[in-house]
């Protein structure tokens, strides 16, 4: 019985999954773009399905008998609405405002990336939230995610992320965000915080800030369902195609990132076997395919070159570094920041030696910006053990460590300092 439960359970959570985004959209375009009545009203009939389910037993199509559910609520809300409005037409008085017509599709980019997931993408990652907003919300509306299973993602307390949410939903409303696909000259800034919020989502699952954990799966394989969304629904968009590779890359790599007991594995130490070489299929063809689009010079497009570097390379030791720094120039161009540079001085401690990369980290180690970022300390201790002065390098890594917030990546970082004890300098 307790199996039976289980496995019900089971397949109620892997629904709510699938089921939600789509059906939060399609009502928040019913509703005028009311993300937050829309969602409460998905919910109202999850509920129902909850009581009824498990007892009645799940219809022969569940997601059909949640979409008609949904879409009576909507129009009771709909007709509720009518009446008010009704009511103070006749008084004389306007009271409440009426609901916003629904967006014309003709008028955003065309049928054929005007529907209402693409739209409720659009939506949840607005530049009028700050950043921890967009990702809270998107993993809500479009992940699914409970506000219990964010909170724990993200190693943040349960009632932060509710009130994140809460205060999201209630600055779009009051800014009256359209629920549309944005309009041509809005399209390229608007698909930049889309695609900002898609990529924190993503790095936060590959290389976890905080926790015991070296990696988070979920969010990466939500952020890939994202991209992979946006890639069929926006094809003509490099930046699409480039962060989909990007993502595609370097998630092949996960099954090989942890050892045992979760011990993290740094790449040049992977086994290159459990790479998922399909993945690094697909990745490459988004790649071509974000350079066919001109895409050559987009940020995203550039790291997933980058990606691919590393992807050709049966071995380590086949890496083309030099293809990499010469990436790293280019992507500090469009790109220019301290985090960019210091992955280039990785790239030239490869190609070029210890001797050029200790030169072009020099003004690095004097950035503000850098001096709590633990990776500057790592860059450090790998190009002063390269110049052979391995006390100097083992002080470095341990302050890198000391700056971790990952559990998996300090227990990395001390393993490295501790292989060059007893060196001499």
């Amino acid at each position: 019985m307790h199996e039976v439960a289980l496995s019900m359970q089971e397949r109620l959570h892997a629904l709510w999954r699938m089921e939600s985004p789509g059906l939060i959209a399609r009502l928040a375009r019913m509703l005028g773009g009311d993300v937050g009545r829309a969602e409460e009203l998905v919910q109202d009939c999850w509920v129902a399905a909850l009581e009824r389910w498990p007892l009645e037993g799940m219809p022969d199509n569940p997601g059909a008998w949640l979409m008609t559910a949904a879409r009576n609520r909507a129009i009771d809300v709909l007709r509720q609405r009518q009446r008010i409005a009704g009511q103070h037409a006749q008084w004389g008085e306007v009271l409440h405002p009426a609901a916003p017509a629904p967006p014309d599709d003709s008028e955003a980019l065309g049928d054929d990336i005007g529907d209402d997931l693409l739209r409720l993408v659009f939506v949840a990652c607005h530049p009028v939230l700050p950043a921890d907003a967009r990702v809270a919300l998107t993993l809500r509306l479009l992940g699914g995610l409970t506000t219990q299973e964010i909170a724990r993602a993200f190693l943040q307390p349960e009632p932060t992320i509710a009130q994140r949410i809460v205060r999201a939903k209630r600055t779009l409303e009051r800014s009256n965000v359209a629920f549309e696909v944005p309009r041509s000259a809005e399209l390229p800034a608007r698909l930049q915080s889309v695609l900002e919020v898609v990529y924190l989502v993503f790095n936060e699952g590959y290389a976890a800030s905080h926790g015991e954990d070296w990696m988070r799966p979920a969010l990466c394989e939500e952020a890939l369902r994202l991209g992979r969304i946006l890639a069929v629904r926006l094809p003509a968009h490099a930046a699409v195609h480039g962060l989909l590779a990007l993502m595609e890359l370097q998630a092949s790599r996960g099954a090989a990132r942890t050892g045992a007991g979760g011990r993290a594995v740094l790449l040049e130490q992977q086994d290159r076997a459990r790479w998922d070489w399909l993945q690094i299929e697909r990745g490459l063809a988004a790649l071509q395919r974000a350079k066919e689009l001109r895409g050559d010079d987009d940020r995203y497009v550039l790291q997933a070159g980058i990606a691919a570097c590393h992807a050709r390379a049966r071995v380590a030791t086949d890496t083309d570094w030099a293809a990499i720094a010469a990436l790293y120039d280019r992507l500090l161009r469009v790109q220019p920041g301290p985090v960019v540079a210091l992955n280039r001085v990785v790239a030239l401690l490869r190609a070029e030696g210890a001797l050029v990369a200790w030169g072009q980290l020099q003004p690095l180690l004097l950035e503000p910006r850098l001096q709590a970022h633990a990776p500057l300390w790592v860059v450090q201790g790998e190009v002063l053990a390269r110049l052979g002065r391995t006390a100097d390098a083992r002080a470095a890594f341990v302050h890198a460590a000391g700056l971790s917030g990952n559990a998996r990546e300090r227990e990395a970082l001390l393993a490295r300092a501790d292989a060059l004890r007893g060196r001499d300098d």
